[in-house]
């Protein structure tokens, strides 16, 4: 019965396995000679060994021939930084550092259209921050449609320099839109927006209507740095060899955990990582945001849209979308 139960389990576990390799093969590979090869063999190899064995269990364990064959063609895909680009993500960031002197040179800093994503000016910069004046990070959570999803954006506090902006997010060639499920193959290589909050919050906050609350979070200015450090050496590394952005295991929060984990000890994993419109609730149980407030208090007055919206085309932008915002911090 048991062994029955188990080898049950096994078989829906390839079932979905295989289902998952046709969709590889159909959205990552539709014009790839060696993925529909790697598919047909797979399938060939599995129906060849079945009706030659007897045993159920091997049956059951060869039917994931397909599935391994698509495997490996799908890890030998490599990403590129060599494709025609949307404007927004046309330029990769750099970072230099010397001593506490930070330089990141194709900050982006856009201006769009009243009511529309469309963009009117565009602007690359190179800005210089002074390490030594970092007091923390802050954290956005963006929300476009269910609550249970929302973009997350890490923002660098120096007092009074700007604010250094990172969204990680996918870099989309023309044409090409962000799709949920495409995200899930390899679709889209994963783009570090670097960026005047301006820009990247206020495009949708004033542009795409999302919602959007900004979190001070307790971070010490020295893990603040360590995070900061191992986002920039990330960054330069994309620079050089680019990677693929995956929706499960390579999104903006995964990647973020990804981050703190390299230079802190990490709490244990939590479903709000992956369902992440909750991960403010799960940053307020562990302490690592203001909790002088009842939660759904402090929820509240995190959102920013008002003043965004108050605040659009202002150069004191950042400032104004934090006045009045709880801050652990101080």
């Amino acid at each position: 019965m048991l062994r029955g139960g188990m080898l049950g389990v096994a078989g829906l576990f390839l079932l979905l396995a295989n289902v998952w390799s046709l969709a590889a093969v159909w959205i990552d590979g539709r014009d790839d000679g060696v993925a529909w090869l790697a598919l047909v063999t797979g399938l060939v190899g599995a129906a060849w060994i079945a009706r030659r064995s007897l045993a159920r269990v091997l049956k059951v364990a060869v039917g994931g021939l397909p599935f391994l064959f698509v495997l490996a063609w799908w890890l030998s895909l490599e990403a590129s930084n060599d494709r025609e680009w949307l404007s927004d993500v046309a330029r990769l960031p750099r970072a230099a550092i010397d001593g506490d002197r930070l330089v990141v040179r194709n900050v982006r800093n856009f201006r769009y259209a009243a009511g529309s994503e469309e963009i009117t000016e565009e602007r690359w910069e190179s800005r210089t921050w002074d390490l030594s004046k970092l007091e923390g990070v802050d954290l956005y959570m963006s929300y476009w449609g269910s609550p249970m999803i929302a973009h997350t954006i890490a923002s660098w506090d120096f007092g009074d320099a700007p604010p250094l902006a990172i969204s990680i997010e996918t870099r989309k060639e023309a044409g090409e839109a962000y799709s949920a499920v495409l995200g899930f193959f390899r679709q889209f290589e994963v783009y570090y927006v670097v960026a005047d909050e301006h820009d990247v919050v206020g495009v949708r906050t004033n542009h795409r209507g999302e919602t959007v609350r900004l979190y001070r979070t307790t971070a010490k200015p020295e893990l603040a740095k360590a995070i900061l450090l191992d986002y920039l050496a990330e960054i330069n590394a994309l620079h050089d060899e680019p990677a693929w952005y995956n929706a499960a295991t390579h999104n903006c929060t995964t990647t973020i955990r990804h981050h703190v984990r390299h230079v802190a000890q990490g709490h244990p994993f939590d479903y709000r990582i992956l369902v992440n419109g909750r991960l403010d609730e799960l940053g307020y149980e562990r302490g690592n945001v203001d909790t002088r407030l009842p939660f759904e208090e402090l929820r509240e007055r995190s959102d920013i849209g008002e003043r965004a919206r108050a605040a659009e085309g202002s150069p004191d932008f950042s400032r104004q979308i934090r006045a009045g915002l709880p801050n652990p911090r101080r």
